[in-house]
């Protein structure tokens, strides 16, 4: 394969180290983050014919760039990088050079126990990039959203639980306008008759049956600047929700038009009955990306490889014990999709393929057992013994 090369990613510089076949060092060096070093670390690359390329990221703009200037690439998990490190050092210390040198090792001596990165197609990547944008957002509405709830439950608990969600659109909207008991005390049926009529309210309750809910409501003794505080906090809040739901409802919408126009989103969307869980289908296309391969099979006989389900038993033997363990498999991603619909996508609700249910363990027999003393038998033992 010629030369091999290891480059420890950072945030302000990159270290590389190239190698030949019988493992002198012919390159050592950083460069900058910014395009002139990403660019002379890819003509410096090109230069010395290096053949594979070890790094630490699967992806990012780094692995654009060495991708695009015709470099193959082994994308390592830090993980396999801090086992090797004492093969090589035993004082336990790492540098980025140090890092440099690890990679650059296990390209030229174990690259064939690893994957060459395969790109995927533009649209994959875009996809990629909506659904993870998605979900950082929907992990920042959950978080206000509990604050929220949590506010309200310390004065004015009566909008919990009026509508479907506290973070739905008619939810916001009635905090928005009756922040507090205060704003919310001269509401009556015909009032919230035209705030449901206003916000197209498809619900199946009638308006005075919401208004004797929100009354039965208990009610804070909060004094007049201690309420004025919370309802400053509730509208805040409720400020912050607001662009962030219809961020998510304008990314949903651009993610059902990414999947249906995808190669593969026919496929996908077909294992799903109802048409709302093509989000779940999105998901599983960009995390699964266009290598099939990447995933293994189960069956397969080489156990080196990582598990592809969401969860897979490790065992670890030291002498005659051996302890079995749960780990988490790296496409938590794709397995968890169906959290976001739970009761539309019914391959979400349990792995791919589930675990073989394991047998009870037989309990562990004591080498030297202890003899049980009946309550009779101690009562024995306790009388006087003849002369």
């Amino acid at each position: 394969m010629g030369r091999y090369a290891g480059v420890d990613w950072a945030s302000e510089k990159h270290d590389v180290l190239i190698e030949d076949e019988a493992g002198e060092e012919l390159f050592a060096g950083s460069f900058a983050h910014d395009e002139a070093g990403l660019r002379s670390l890819c003509r410096t690359l090109v230069r010395f014919k290096v053949g594979l390329v070890a790094i630490e990221r699967p992806d990012g703009l780094l692995v654009e760039r060495l991708l695009d200037a015709g470099l193959r690439l082994l994308a390592l998990h830090p993980n396999q990088v801090a086992a090797a490190r004492p093969r090589f050092r035993v004082s336990g210390g790492k540098s980025d050079r140090f890092d440099s040198f690890v990679l650059c090792e296990l390209a030229r001596t174990d690259h064939h126990r690893f994957r060459v990165l395969e790109p995927d197609s533009d649209q994959t990547k875009a996809l990629r990039a909506l659904t993870r944008a998605r979900e950082d957002l929907v992990q920042s509405r959950v978080a206000l959203t509990n604050q929220l709830r949590s506010e309200l439950e310390r004065f004015w608990p009566g909008p919990i639980g009026l509508f479907s969600d506290l973070d739905s659109r008619i939810s916001l909207a009635f905090l928005k306008r009756y922040p507090s008991p205060t704003d919310a005390k001269a509401l009556a049926a015909k009032r919230m008759q035209t705030f449901l009529a206003s916000q197209h309210y498809t619900g199946r309750q009638q308006p005075a049956a919401l208004v004797a809910k929100l009354r039965r409501a208990p009610l804070g003794r909060a004094g007049e600047l201690e309420g004025d505080a919370r309802r400053a906090v509730v509208l805040s809040l409720v400020a912050a929700l607001e662009p962030i739901v219809a961020a998510i409802s304008q990314l949903e919408r651009q993610i059902a038009q990414a999947v249906r126009a995808h190669p593969d989103g026919e496929i996908f969307t077909s294992l799903f009955k109802h048409p709302d869980s093509v989000l779940t289908a999105a998901i599983m296309v960009a995390e699964i990306g266009d290598c099939r391969a990447r995933l293994p099979q189960p069956r397969r006989a080489d156990r080196r490889r990582r598990p592809s389900r969401g969860r897979d038993r490790v065992g670890q033997t030291q002498g005659r014990v051996l302890s079995l363990g749960v780990q988490q498999a790296p496409a938590r991603r794709v397995l968890h999709a169906g959290r976001q619909h739970p009761a539309l996508a019914p391959l979400g609700r349990r792995p791919l393929r589930p675990l073989a249910r394991q047998r009870p363990r037989p309990p562990a027999r004591d080498p030297h057992p202890r003899p049980r003393l009946v309550p009779d038998r101690v009562a024995l033992l306790a009388r006087p013994r003849p002369l």
